[in-house]
């Protein structure tokens, strides 16, 4: 199975076949890549510590705030079916480009919003260039890759996607409590952030194919052998990512609930915790199969949704911490098995339409979960919100388990894709 997976992933690397000069050379391409993961996350979660700061001076209910941030992956959901296969056409760079340029765009809009109209138009404009920019990304990790393990680039990425949301949630909420223009500054960051990002893929070397074909859109489709890793790989990738829902669009009001505290810069070290503890955690996964990331991280999230539970009930803030923690270790496991998996399996032609595919269907669950747990908080209790969350999240970890027992089939080439280190 190894040399069969290097044959698919070329070392981790499918070089395009037409690859233009550049100040900076493979290394720098991979590096850059990181950086736009990284950006991503960054425009995800800037908003998450402020959202209480917007729900008192525009006096929103929770379901507000959780549609607001619903609107990214919906916004994702639109995006991804029409472009997912751009990179695939026209390079990675390109897309990545104009990815990270939409969600520069996007944060003015946030820092200038006159009415809560604008944080769903920003919210919008976030998803549509993380949509673009995110699977080009991942992808360039993969062809771009300096080590001989495949499973590396997949590592890379939730290193990536976790320090930018780490930062993210620390330092807004650092520059929300103690610096001037709270609602404006975190902003103003990420906008000098996105464009340093940009100036950095311009110095990295062409990747656009040398047979051009016309854009169009393209059905979601899986290739033919891989349909049962990619069911596992993605309902992985839904479980880090249904968590993450709740996490993000409603930890801030929890804290603030359990904690007694408008303290934003408190805020944003607690939820940063879980985020570094994603990064530290994918650290240490790099020569642990995909396929036993997966089985370890569906048991964390069904413990992390015990103990998600019992701090709502409870509203104990060291409860919340350790849901943080082990939510964090969970989401780690399960978003990098799932890359890892899909990575090892996927054709080197179809790479960037089938892992935005992926994407597609974890952003639909992403929003789904966020718009009912903040309809439920609404209209009843936030305990009752989070305890049917957890009861449906669950459900999903068994429908893994199940699909991961399911005896494994042929992959493309006659590879079995779930034997061997995924």
């Amino acid at each position: 199975m190894k040399r069969t997976e290097a044959a698919l992933t070329h070392n981790g690397s499918a070089p395009r076949s037409a690859r233009g000069s550049g100040v900076l050379g493979k290394r720098g391409a991979f590096l850059s890549a990181a950086f736009v993961l990284a950006l991503v996350l960054w425009s995800s979660g800037a908003p998450s510590t402020l959202y209480p700061s917007y729900a008192v001076k525009w006096d929103l209910a929770p379901v507000v705030i959780t549609s607001i941030f619903a609107t990214y992956p919906l916004a994702l959901i639109v995006a991804l079916p029409l472009f997912g296969n751009l990179s695939d056409l026209y390079g990675r760079r390109l897309v990545m480009i104009g990815g990270v340029l939409l969600i520069a765009l996007s944060t003015l809009l946030f820092a200038f919003a006159p009415h809560v109209g604008f944080l769903f138009a920003g919210r919008a404009l976030q998803g549509i260039g993380s949509g673009l920019a995110m699977g080009a990304a991942t992808v360039s990790l993969i062809e771009n890759n300096p080590r001989s393990n495949p499973r590396f680039a997949s590592t890379m990425a939730t290193v990536a996607t976790a320090t930018g949301l780490t930062l993210a949630l620390f330092v807004s909420g650092l520059l929300s409590q103690f610096a001037p223009l709270p609602l404006v500054l975190s902003y103003i960051v990420l906008f000098v952030l996105a464009l340093a990002t940009m100036t950095t893929l311009l110095m990295t070397p062409s990747d656009r194919p040398p047979t051009r074909h016309r854009w169009r859109p393209q059905a979601p489709h899986v290739p033919r052998g891989i349909r049962l890793s990619f069911m596992i790989a993605t309902l992985s990738v839904v479980l880090a990512y249904s968590m993450g829902a709740i996490f993000l669009s409603l930890g801030a009001h929890m804290i603030s609930a359990f904690a007694q505290t408008d303290n934003k810069a408190i805020t944003g070290a607690l939820l940063a915790t879980s985020a570094a503890s994603i990064g530290l955690t994918a650290l240490l996964l790099g020569r642990v199969p995909a396929r036993a990331q997966i089985w370890a991280g569906t048991a964390l999230t069904v413990l992390s949704l015990a103990i998600m539970v019992a701090a709502s009930i409870y509203g104990s803030v060291w409860l919340f911490l350790s849901w943080c923690l082990v939510g964090g270790i969970a989401y780690s496991l399960t978003f990098t098995g799932g890359l890892g998996l899909i990575n090892s399996v996927a054709p080197k032609h179809h790479r960037g339409a089938t892992l935005s595919f992926l994407y597609l269907i974890a952003y639909f669950f992403q929003a789904g979960t966020a718009i009912g747990v903040g309809a439920l908080a609404s209209s009843g209790t936030l305990s009752n919100a989070v305890t049917a969350a957890a009861a449906t999240l669950t459900c999903l970890c068994l429908l893994a388990v199940i699909l991961l027992k399911l005896p494994a089939r042929g992959g493309p080439q006659g590879v079995d894709p779930l034997s061997g280190s995924g």
